[in-house]
């Protein structure tokens, strides 16, 4: 060899790696930013006062986005240059995400409801009456009129989480060139030995993109909204309430301009490079080329696909774009790989969405701690796991079934110790009318008629504030008021409440009948089965990543070498439109139906859920994943059933070779195996 072809021999490999190195970043980048949007699930419902399901309906947006232009994308993307469309993605996204932040520079400062005139004047040792003078509040119940309603709404911009939805929207847009285009620029260009090794790794890079965006979020959630614009000294809530809203806008700030920098190194990559190990003189023609395993395990097709990576006009390859199509949905086990990371999806949609949720309310943790962890432990057994399933394959050389076979395992791993999930949990909280009786007999109750009592009956006191203060007696009662309490002291978050009727009926005479501000903590208990139900979870998360790069190993050999980018982009968009949109919805519609007090608005109306039923909530939210990772056990059960029968199929075929071989040597022989409508469109013909 020539050192003039060595030279373009290692040229092409700095730019491989320059491009392995470009996507890793940009798979850190995007997860980074899309972890952080998970993170701020929280943050955001409170700040706009919306329910649950919508709040599913704002983050299955990003797939919406997706939906629009994934399949043009993905098909056309792949005749074009494909670095310079992942660059232009990049430019959107950070786009979107500036766009989310906006609307905190558009509304006016927070405004957490409240039960009680929290006085910020320190001479003031004694504030107004909780009880007696809160006559007034039950005008708060009052539906105020419409034209009143209007110019509330307008000054709260309430309707500015339209800004969001829009934006996560172009999120989605310009995250949908980054992975079929680049994952198959990729498996293009690289060798069949170290495919599956660099799929691992981007991904594992790319997972780090989420422990640091929950991390973001857990800081950021500890920050209060309008710091730097509002006395904190005046805030009564502390990060641990539910009517808390830290810094989410900062966090898009910062996820857009790390986005914009990832586009940076796509702009000067070319449009194809030689092959991997390859001569360049043989490797001029293999921008679309077919490794050696796929194409043992694929159908033959006619030669006639080949012509078509000549250059074509547009309109050619709008013409060929529904034979495509049909030749892509022929193929029995890219179908079912679909149907199968379909089912998956829903699950892990709906499980990351909600899980900092799960957190708070079934063991009493507060959102930045619930973020925290889930970034601290959760991400990093998934990186591993990751590593770990790519490692595997490389290591003992497996094949399709092989893959196949680790895959199910881990799949069927997972299932078992998420079952072994739904049995741990920590009772409801005690909050007083709501899930316990005012004399501390438990009950759950959906009637916030429940929340008067004879102790607070002389008090007239709003049922629609959440203002929770915790009792000495352990006890939890929505407001100040309702608890019965007589009088205050001090300011700000030191106030506490005193001489409270409700208190006394759960005490005997002469203990403290004082309460402080917050939620009272969970029982000690609690945080021993907290500590084995995360242990549990992050054991679940590595074995059920384990699978991952097998399972898309799977995917991409039983591809056509030129419907591979058409393939991962339809792929993209059937899974996100059905497994990417409807969970957060559903999900947030069913956790809805367990909520046992909702917030009150600024301008009247159902705010955001302040208390769920725990156990109701706990039996949804796991009973609901465990029955989806169960149907994906079943459909990767036909999968590799599948695959078992394509290769006994393929095995035949080459022993057919074999025998017309010796056939031909020996005079003339003519053996044709018969097609089949399961595989592609046609099997093989010798």
């Amino acid at each position: 060899m020539s050192v003039e072809s060595k030279k373009t021999r290692e040229a092409c490999c700095s730019k491989l790696k320059l491009f392995l190195a470009s996507m890793s970043f940009v798979f850190f980048a995007k997860a980074f930013g899309g972890a952080y949007m998970k993170s701020s699930i929280t943050q955001i419902e409170r700040r706009f006062d919306i329910p649950s399901s919508l709040i599913g309906v704002i983050d299955g947006s990003f797939e919406m986005g997706n939906l629009l232009v994934i399949a043009f994308v993905s098909y056309f993307g792949a005749k074009l240059h494909r670095p310079r469309l992942i660059a232009i993605g990049c430019l959107v996204m950070s786009v979107g995400s500036f766009l989310i932040a906006l609307p905190h520079f558009l509304q006016g400062p927070y405004i957490y409801e409240t039960s009680v005139s929290h006085s910020t004047d320190v001479n003031n040792t004694e504030s107004a009456l909780p009880c007696n003078s809160n006559h007034s509040l039950t005008d708060a119940d009052d539906t105020p009129d419409l034209k009143t309603r209007t110019a509330c709404e307008k000054a709260a911009g309430s309707s500015l989480w339209i800004y969001i939805f829009v934006g996560n929207m172009l999120r989605g847009i310009g995250e949908t060139p980054i992975m079929p285009l680049g994952v198959s620029y990729l498996d293009d260009f690289s060798s069949e030995e170290n495919s599956p090794f660099y799929l691992a790794c981007i991904q594992t890079v790319g997972i780090l993109g989420p422990m640091f965006g929950f991390m973001l979020g857990s800081f950021l959630a500890k920050i209060y909204v309008d710091i730097g614009f509002v006395d904190l000294d005046s805030i009564t809530i502390n990060y641990k309430d539910s009517r808390w809203v830290g810094a989410w806008w900062l966090g898009f700030i910062t996820t857009g301009t790390l986005i914009l920098l990832s586009s940076i190194p796509f702009w000067f990559l070319p449009k194809s490079l030689p092959k991997q190990g390859q001569e360049e003189s043989q490797s001029k023609s293999t921008e679309l080329a077919t490794v050696a395993e796929q194409e043992n395990f694929l159908p033959e097709e006619n030669q006639d696909h080949e012509e078509k990576e000549k250059q074509v006009t547009f309109q050619e390859l709008a013409k060929d774009f529904i034979p495509s199509i049909r030749r892509l949905f022929r193929n029995s086990i890219y179908s079912l790989m679909i149907l199968t990371h379909v089912v998956l999806v829903n699950g892990f949609i709906g499980m990351i969405t909600f899980k900092p949720k799960f957190l708070e309310q079934i063991y009493g943790q507060s959102a930045s701690k619930a973020i925290f962890l889930i970034g601290i432990l959760n991400l990093p057994a998934v990186a591993l796991g990751i590593i770990t399933g790519g490692f595997i394959l490389k290591r003992f050389k497996l094949g399709v079934i092989g893959a196949a076979r680790v895959a199910i395992t881990a799949s069927i791993g997972s299932l078992c110790l998420l079952a072994v999930q739904i049995f741990l949990h920590c009772d409801n909280a005690e909050v007083g009318g709501l899930t316990v009786s005012y004399q501390g007999v438990p009950q759950v109750s959906y009637n916030q008629q429940t929340l008067l009592s004879q102790c607070n009956m002389g008090c007239s006191c709003s049922l629609k504030h959440w203002d929770p203060v915790c009792a000495y007696n352990g006890m939890t009662y929505a407001s100040p008021c309702l608890a019965g309490c007589q009088s205050s002291t001090g300011t700000g978050k030191e106030m506490v409440f005193h001489n409270c009727t409700c208190i006394e009926e759960m005490m005997t005479p002469g203990m403290n009948r004082s309460a402080v501000l917050g939620q009272c903590p969970r029982k000690s208990s609690c945080d021993s089965i907290f500590k084995i139900y995360m242990a549990l979870s992050a054991l679940g998360s590595f074995i059920s990543a384990c699978g991952g790069t097998p399972g898309y190993i799977v995917l991409l050999r039983s591809l056509q070498p030129d419907l591979k980018a058409l393939a991962l982009g339809m792929q993209s968009l059937i899974v996100r439109t059905l497994g990417g949109i409807p969970p957060p919805i559903y999900f947030g519609a069913l956790i809805d139906r367990t909520c046992l007090k909702w917030g009150s608005k600024q301008c009247g109306g159902r705010g955001a859920c302040r208390l769920y039923d725990a156990y109701a909530f706990r039996l949804t939210f796991l009973g609901l994943i465990i029955g989806i990772y169960f149907m994906t056990n079943l459909l990767w059960g036909v999968v590799y059933s599948r695959v078992v029968k394509r290769q006994k199929k393929l095995a035949l075929r080459n022993q057919a070779k074999e025998n017309a071989l010796e056939g031909n040597s020996n005079g003339h022989a003519n053996i044709n195996i018969g097609t089949s409508k399961d595989d592609a469109d046609k099997e093989s013909t010798i």
